[in-house]
């Protein structure tokens, strides 16, 4: 297994990864939790949770750039729904194994 304390980053790989993390935790406690349940579970248990995370990633990533201030933000959500999808998928399929 690869000590990963060893590994020289070259993109801050580490640091975008805890400002993702931090993100995503954020956004259980705003508006787009209510109570114990994401809006996005209705739309995954409707079965349209893959075509929703792939439409907003398209969207924020053709956004990026473009609205003054919002570059990172619009970075983070792509992050965000590319993890929602990684989850479901690891979910489904019972690994993680890329390789």
């Amino acid at each position: 297994m690869v000590d990963y304390k060893d590994i020289d980053y070259k993109f801050n790989e580490e640091d975008a990864l805890a400002v993702a993390k931090q993100y995503i935790n954020e956004t259980y406690d705003k508006h787009y939790a209510r109570g114990n349940i994401q809006a996005t579970e209705f739309i995954f248990d409707a079965e349209h949770g893959e075509g929703f995370c792939i439409g907003n990633i398209i969207k924020y990533a053709q956004r990026y750039g473009k609205k003054n201030g919002h570059d990172e933000t619009d970075l983070l959500k792509i992050i965000h729904y590319a993890i929602m999808l990684l989850g479901k998928q690891i979910a489904k399929n019972g690994n993680y194994d890329w390789h």
